[in-house]
């Protein structure tokens, strides 16, 4: 097979070398064992030595390991991918229907986030026109950390190490007046946020808009995921916490989570 036939075998990509990446990342995933160097070229079609090259490549991002008999097989690093995304698709599915629940009591928005590098990304959304607020940031949107209520439950789940860290890298910049831009206010809320079990966004990431926020737990009681409320400031209501907080524990404990339930925690 040539160069030109495999790619005309292959569905279009418009950059050709990652085309050539998934091709020789798709055979490896058939072989139950590791491939040479002149078998994978012989099964992709690839000359030698532009196959040698993207597997370097892809060895040194950890998507491929060369063995020490000079063979290659998967990397590590798809297995870490693969499990970020099974437990993201886990946790949606299994928070969806008490996410509903939770709209239907409160009338808010109720958002699903995680956490990616320094920012969270929202996942999922249980909202109507009714909620009283225009949904700034859609499934698929971001948001700093420390501006958003989950964004801080992740912050007060790291030690103290990578909260410095973290606030050396994005300099705590700020998005309205109300938003933490001081490192020992920041570690001041986390401490806070420990105690309760629960976290808020007092307009700090949009003027009018306020969040609460409670943690989704693993089955290895890892924090997987942030379950909030976000309402207009005047109608956010304290009452909702245990709400939240119980609803966050149910799907925790779907996920597997045998630790104390959170709404204990809120309660004692």
């Amino acid at each position: 097979m040539s160069e030109s036939r495999a790619s005309a075998n292959s569905s279009p990509i418009s950059i050709q070398v990652l085309e050539r990446a998934m091709l020789l990342l798709d055979v490896l995933a058939h072989q139950a064992e590791p491939v040479a160097l002149k078998s994978l070229a012989a099964r992709t079609g690839l000359h030698t030595s532009t196959t040698h090259r993207i597997l370097n490549d892809l060895v040194a991002g950890r998507y491929v390991e060369r063995v020490d008999s000079g063979l290659y097989q998967l990397g590590m690093r798809l297995l870490e991918l693969g499990a970020l995304v099974k437990g993201r698709l886990n946790v949606r599915q299994v928070a969806l229907e008490p996410m509903r629940e939770l709209h239907k009591l409160t009338g808010q928005t109720v958002n699903l986030a995680v956490r990616q590098n320094d920012e969270i990304l929202y996942i999922e959304r249980a909202w109507n026109e009714r909620s009283g607020m225009q949904v700034v940031r859609a499934v698929g949107g971001r948001a700093p950390l420390h501006l958003t209520s989950t964004g801080k439950l992740f912050l007060s789940v790291s030690d103290v190490r990578q909260v410095k860290a973290y606030v050396a890298r994005t300099g705590l910049a700020g998005a309205t007046p109300n938003s933490i831009i001081d490192a020992e206010l920041l570690e001041q809320e986390l401490a806070g946020i420990r105690r309760s079990g629960y976290a808020r966004d007092n307009e700090e990431l949009e003027l009018g808009v306020r969040c609460i926020a409670a943690g989704i737990y693993d089955d290895a009681g890892n924090l997987q995921a942030g379950l909030s409320i976000s309402a207009p400031a005047e109608r956010m209501h304290d009452d909702w916490i245990a709400a939240l907080i119980e609803t966050a524990g149910r799907i925790s404990e779907a996920l597997g989570y045998e630790g104390v339930r959170l709404e204990q925690a809120w309660h004692a």
